[in-house]
């Protein structure tokens, strides 16, 4: 959390049946595309046609390959080798826990360029996204979670790539909206159970996802769409491919997007600039090259984060305060020099709410991504994968501060007539850059009996500053967002600066003990060492200065995670043609994270007080912290036949060394702690239902109970002891309800979903919660077939929360102990309209 009020703080039917049972070692029934897989290697004859299509280039007989598929090698299959892509809504590709897999049909489903973690949380169990935008874009206020767990615990991968924490202000890793393009996304899986040893993450404590992005096409082309929408929005999509270029079978596309919309609320705009390029080289029989390039630049003006009070009493359309200065600078003055609140707001927000009212705030992002693959067969039996990867980003984080002075302006005082003179704000321009390098290298192994072996080790290097200047705002007219920080510019607040090791292993092996059964078992270890902190901090000079600088954090050290045995067992049974139970069992440690001295959830931020120093308390937190680890047990049954599927999964999640951070009080004098508050025990169930009565008509209901509990009877916290044994853990719902209705006739698509998501506790304490509520969209779409020289000519309508609610969505930062104290609540978007045009060549 950014200290407040920091800056942010696929077409036949005949051709799925055959590929669905290729990959399920099942025949499939199902008119609509939805394919319960099984577990890799059911059968030999199936899943030899299985390897044949999907993880081997190689042309040789597919009786030559023994059956062995792992998740990564089946969502290619689904994404690239089928650009029409499958409907599989759940899916067992592997034995590894309660697995979902939405494929670009899914997808296609949503208004154009929706974030893809929102698509997972519709059609997940489990899973709840919400955001500030219809699109899903805002980094900061979007919240992504997954039994428990949210998108900084859980795993990410693209094409096999590290993605790191998908956050907001990522510093070790990029979010998948800013690497590529939603519409090239092949396919995605979300691993709802205990993780996967071959998805290198540092930050999973349960669940990975991995997306997989779309080949180029083997015949030259292209798509184009156009979207217009609520509140000015556009987005342009183009993409041209090469087709097969020679007679080695060298093919590649590129694309660019456009995203452009004013805000809901206030006054700034969203603008997201993208594009992407893949190439793919076919090495003879024996393997393939490809590589892939990702561009985003995404500069947003933020919304307000509210406490339940300010949403309660203010509305949900209350804002920043641009444009109007004079009283931006008033509730600055009452923010900062005294504990009143102007009279308009008298008995409605208190002193600590007005100071989070500001001018404004944004945001500038901008990333550049590229990685080559290899994947080549060195026998016939063994396997090779490598991809070397480098990640770049770069961000601005600006917004207005109210408890800072501009000090050309002389002193400040509130006049006769209520109008300031001098300017008692100034704005904050975080400067951050992040730089990866990485690679990771695979090999698999068909061993005798049944055996199917997997290896590989990972190691990134990776480096993250993050910088913070002043810049005056002017005695009448305020800044211009991020326009007025160009880099080297401004007051130097303090200079933060971290250098990160990871080196990963792991080690599993799948036997089939019969056909259609098979156990997994394996382990992986992991070493992640940072060191850095704050290299220069001139709070003393900012204060000589006349900036009324507040006591910042600095410290700097050295912080190391690492475990050489993290164990993994699972295991898979298909019976009585349409059935399947599984089980999964996982040790999982996560990394610390760092950010910077004034981040209040991480092991280097906001620390301390005026009184003891924060460096003090990190040494002291060397001895006492210890990395977040969790054991993860998973059972599972799956039915699948041509009317109806149905699953049930029940999980249980031992948690132990619970991180948490806690912050109460102003943003001049506040209250941080970071805190191991002990163990906390997770036990959850999801039900999921679907029914296709007829030809084109598919229902699906999921019904999720999440019970996380704390288990510490004592954490002294500023103070005073807490007893939060038995509270529910803060931010997560404990129920979730979800219903779809998707129903295609010849060339029209109906899409109807429903979402209730329970309220979710504010609080350590829990005795403040934000409220349940109800969330439906509706989308609908007609594709005309060829006109001209298109084909596929597609018109699409959507319209997001349908009925209007009034909800909070997105949480972002760290929970107080009791009370509605932290401005840390986001409100969601209003009803939106959509519609798109998109046509191929």
């Amino acid at each position: 959390m950014l200290s407040k009020p920091g800056p942010m703080q696929y077409s036949k039917k005949k051709s799925w049946l055959l590929l669905c049972s290729a990959i399920t070692g099942y025949t499939v029934f199902s008119s609509i595309g939805t394919c319960a897989s099984a577990s890799a290697a059911d059968t030999t004859a199936t899943t030899a046609t299985t390897t044949t299509a999907t993880h081997r280039t190689s042309t040789r007989p597919a009786a030559k390959t023994t059956a062995r598929t792992h998740t990564g090698t089946a969502t290619r299959q689904l994404a690239s080798a089928t650009p029409e892509a499958l409907t599989v809504s759940a899916s067992r590709v592997r034995s590894h826990g309660s697995e979902v897999a939405v494929t670009r049909q899914v997808m296609d489903r949503f208004v154009e360029g929706t974030n893809p973690m929102q698509v997972l949380a519709q059609t997940t169990p489990g899973a709840n996204f919400t955001s500030t935008d219809a699109f899903g874009l805002d980094t900061y206020g979007n919240t992504f979670y997954v039994r428990g767990f949210t998108q900084m615990q859980i795993g990410a991968t693209l094409d096999g790539m590290p993605m790191g924490t998908q956050g907001f202000a990522n510093s070790n890793g990029v979010s998948i909206t800013q690497a590529m393009i939603q519409d090239d996304i092949g396919g995605m899986t979300m691993s709802q159970g205990a993780g996967a040893l071959d998805s290198f993450s540092t930050q999973n404590l349960g669940g990975a996802m991995s997306y997989v992005t779309s080949d180029p096409k083997d015949k030259a082309g292209g798509k184009v769409s156009q979207t217009f929408g609520s509140y000015n929005a556009f987005r342009t999509y183009g993409r041209v491919d090469s087709g097969v270029l020679n007679s080695t079978g060298t093919k590649f596309y590129a694309s660019f997007a456009r995203t452009d919309t004013n805000l809901w609320k206030g006054q700034g705009y969203q603008d997201e600039l993208q594009a992407d390029a893949k190439l793919v080289q076919p090495l003879g029989d024996r393997g393939k090259l490809t590589a892939f390039f990702g561009y985003g630049d995404f500069t947003q003006s933020n919304y307000l984060t509210m406490t339940k009070n300010m949403w309660q009493k203010m509305g949900r359309y209350s804002t920043y305060l641009k444009p109007d200065y004079e009283k931006a600078k008033l509730w600055a003055y009452y923010a900062q020099y005294t504990d009143q609140v102007p009279s308009s707001v008298q008995g409605i927000l208190s002193n600590d709410e007005v100071g989070d009212y500001a001018w404004d705030a944004s945001q500038l992002q901008r990333t550049y991504m590229s990685n080559v693959s290899l994947h080549y067969d060195i026998f016939k039996n063994v396997t090779s994968d490598t991809i070397v990867y480098g990640n770049v980003n770069s961000a601005i984080y600006g917004g207005t501060n109210n408890f800072l002075t501009s000090p050309s302006y002389g002193p400040v005082s509130l006049n006769s007539d209520g109008t300031v003179s001098g300017v008692p704000q100034a704005l904050i321009g975080s400067h951050a850059f992040m730089r990866r390098l990485g690679f990771t290298q695979k090999f698999a192994i068909e061993a005798p009996h049944h055996n199917h072996i997997e290896t590989g080790v990972w190691y990134e290097n990776n480096k993250w500053v993050y910088n913070e200047r002043l810049y005056e705002d002017g005695l009448t007219t305020g800044h211009n967002d991020d326009s007025d920080m160009p880099a080297g510019s401004g007051a130097t607040w303090f200079n933060n600066s971290f250098n990160t090791n990871t080196f990963s292993f792991f080690l599993q092996d799948r036997w089939t003990i019969m056909p259609g059964m098979t156990l997994l078992a394996g382990f992986r270890s992991m070493t992640q060492t940072t060191h850095g902190g704050t290299k220069a901090d001139y709070t003393d000079k900012l204060i000589a200065e006349g900036w009324n600088a507040y006591y910042r954090h600095p410290v700097s050290g050295t912080m190391t995670a690492s475990d050489a045995f993290l164990p993994h067992f699972s295991f898979d049974y298909h019976f009585l043609r349409n059935h399947e139970i599984y089980w999964d069992i996982a040790e999982n440690m996560r990394a610390y994270d760092y950010y910077s001295q004034t981040d209040s959830d991480t092991a280097w931020g906001g620390l301390g007080n005026s009184t003891t120093s924060a460096q003090t308390v990190f040494n002291q937190n060397k001895s006492k912290l210890k990395p977040e680890r969790t054991w993860n047990y998973v059972v599972g049954y799956r039915y699948n036949s041509r009317y109806f599927s149905g699953s049930v999964d029940f999980y249980h999640t031992d948690y132990y060394n619970r991180l948490a951070a806690i912050t109460e009080g102003t943003a001049n004098n506040s209250n941080n702690a970071f805190l191991n508050v002990g163990r906390e025990t997770m036990n959850g169930a999801d039900v999921q239902g679907t029914v296709r009565p007829f030809k084109g008509l598919e229902i699906t209901n999921s019904f999720s109970w999440n019970n996380a509990e704390y288990q510490s009877r004592s954490i002294n916290y500023s103070g005073t002891t807490y007893d939060i044994k038995g509270k529910h853990q803060v931010y997560y719902p404990k129920f979730m309800y979800k219903a779809n209705l998707n129903y295609t006739y010849k060339r029209a698509m109906f899409n109807f979903n429903v979402n209730y998501i329970g309220s979710r506790p504010m609080t350590y304490m829990n005795d403040e919660k934000i409220p349940s509520y109800w969330l439906a969209n509706l989308n609908l779409a007609y594709n005309f077939g060829k006109i001209g020289f298109t084909h596929n000519l597609k018109t699409t309508f959507g319209i997001t929360n349908l009925f209007n609610t009034n909800y909070i969505g997105g949480v972002y930062g760290a929970a107080s102990v009791t009370g509605d104290d932290n401005a840390n609540l986001f409100v969601a978007a209003p009803r939106e309209f959509f519609g798109t045009i998109s046509a191929e060549f």
